[in-house]
């Protein structure tokens, strides 16, 4: 049985933009900085996440592979707020969780779609 590459696509597509909202929503309305400025905040949280997002939705493979490594910045910033921060645990685990769909979805996009 194989699998059609474009679930995989979607499932990258699904981690992309769900972390997208989510950092939106982290930074912005739900937990706001109060050392920082927020827009400071918000270009070095998704600044990153933006920058092969052309490619990544013309299915470009080079785009999808960097989208791939990219996510793994997220993965490990949700991994040490779930640990140090216990108040936001909940938003860190979903960034965490939304980082490996982004990554698995896209590795394995750019795996079996072919030549």
């Amino acid at each position: 049985m194989k699998i059609n590459p474009i679930y995989y696509y979607s499932m990258a597509l699904t981690g992309f933009f769900g972390l997208f909202v989510l950092l939106m929503l982290w930074n912005t309305v739900l937990v706001p900085s109060t050392h920082f400025p927020v827009a400071l905040v918000l270009v070095f949280a998704v600044t990153p996440l933006l920058l092969p997002m052309r490619g990544l939705l013309a299915r470009n493979k080079r785009s999808c592979a960097w989208a791939a490594y990219v996510s793994l910045i997220y993965f490990i910033h949700g991994c040490a707020e779930a640990y140090v921060n216990v108040d936001e645990r909940l938003y860190a685990s979903f960034e965490v969780l939304l980082s490996l769909m982004l990554f698995f979805g896209a590795a394995l996009y750019v795996r079996f779609v072919g030549k």
